[in-house]
This record gives structure tokens, C-alpha cells and sequence, in this order.
């Protein structure tokens, strides 16, 4: 079976679209078969998006698992002096985010595959809604590699759904030394808030 967290998605080509329409912004987005919610901008990530408070102005941001590019489009959009780091394994996927920012005109997107981005580059936020399917180990070997760049001040907000483990990821968050708080809950999805 194919997912959208395979490099080279196997399912043949299906272009569409999907509107993001938040109350600061409205964007057009390009959407494929073979990556994340192709039909509609999946509810966590909509929630996410209208939860969190604005990205830092400045500095290197992150959208993890970028998809079609929802979430990183809305923090450049909203942080345009920003660098913003869109990173997915899904080939298609990081296509899709690079034309969808050109078309915005939002030139500080930096789609990139994960292994792609250099060593030394530090964020100063994270916004993702994680691949929660990809399986916990996998899950966990993610967060530790991005959630370690954060810089000093930086800070992470996970969408997960309750049913599928936003409590226990949460509870080894804190096991793992980071300070992981419910930052909102809505509609079975919960916002986490994760710092040093």
C-alpha cells in the first residue's frame, strides 16, 4: 500500500486543488494523490493554524511534514521576513509546497527534502501535524532529531489527534526532558505546546 510518507508516492497523478481560507489569509493550494489530505486542508492542521500565535518575525522557522504546503505558506505569510523550512520525505509532496509558495509569491519557502537541510540551521519554531501513522518508534526518532534544533528560546506546536495518542505523546515528551503542555483542545484534537 502506498502513503504519503513514501519518498516516491506509487499512485498515479491526480492534480487538484483545495482552498485555505483562514481570517488573515486565503490561498489557492495545488494538491496531488499520493500525499496528506489531498481533498481539503486536513481539521488538525486547520486548527493548528487558527490556535497558534504568530511565528517569530525573524530567524529560521519549520513546518515538519509539510505536505502540499498549508502550514508553511501560512507562516511565511504571516513571518514574510522569515526563512521558512519546508521539510517532507515525499518528493511529490516538496514539489507541490515550492510551486504553491511561488504561486503565493512567498519566495522565503525552502522546500526540502529532510535530509536536505544543513546541520547547522536552528529554528526558532516548529509547526507541524506529525505523521502520526508512520508508527511511534519512527514517530520518536523525528521529534528528537527536530525538536534538538530548536534554538535556546524556541518553540514547537504539535496538532495530534486524542485517539491517536496526543495524551501519551505528551506524557514522553516530558520524559525526554522537554516542557510539552496542552496549549488548546478542539474538535478531538489537541495543540502542544514544546519547549526546552
Amino acid at each position: 500500500m502506498a502513503h504519503y510518507f513514501s519518498e516516491q508516492p506509487k499512485a498515479a497523478s491526480k492534480p487538484g486543488s483545495v482552498d485555505l481560507v483562514l481570517p488573515d489569509l486565503h490561498l489557492r493550494l495545488e494538491t496531488d494523490s499520493g500525499v496528506f489530505s489531498p481533498e481539503r486542508v486536513d481539521v488538525g492542521t486547520r486548527i493548528l493554524l487558527e490556535t497558534v500565535p504568530p511565528p517569530p518575525q525573524e530567524g529560521d522557522l519549520l513546518d515538519l511534514g509539510c505536505g502540499y504546503g498549508p502550514i508553511a505558506l501560512t507562516m511565511a505569510s504571516r513571518a514574510p521576513e522569515a526563512t521558512v523550512w519546508a521539510v517532507d520525505v515525499n518528493r511529490r509532496s516538496l514539489e507541490l509546497t515550492a510551486r504553491n509558495a511561488e504561486t503565493a509569491g512567498l519566495y522565503k519557502v525552502r522546500s526540502a527534502h529532510i535530509d536536505e537541510v544543513p546541520d547547522d540551521v536552528k529554528f526558532r519554531a516548529i509547526w507541524s501535524n506529525p505523521a502520526i501513522r508512520i508508527g511511534k518508534q519512527a514517530l520518536h526518532e523525528m521529534l528528537t532529531r527536530w525538536l534538538t534544533r530548536l534554538t535556546p528560546d524556541g518553540v514547537a506546536y504539535l496538532v495530534v489527534q486524542k485517539h491517536l495518542g496526543s495524551d501519551s505523546l505528551q506524557r514522553w515528551l516530558g520524559e525526554q526532558g522537554w516542557l510539552a503542555s496542552r496549549e488548546a483542545s478542539r474538535a478531538a484534537y489537541r495543540i502542544l505546546k514544546v519547549t526546552r
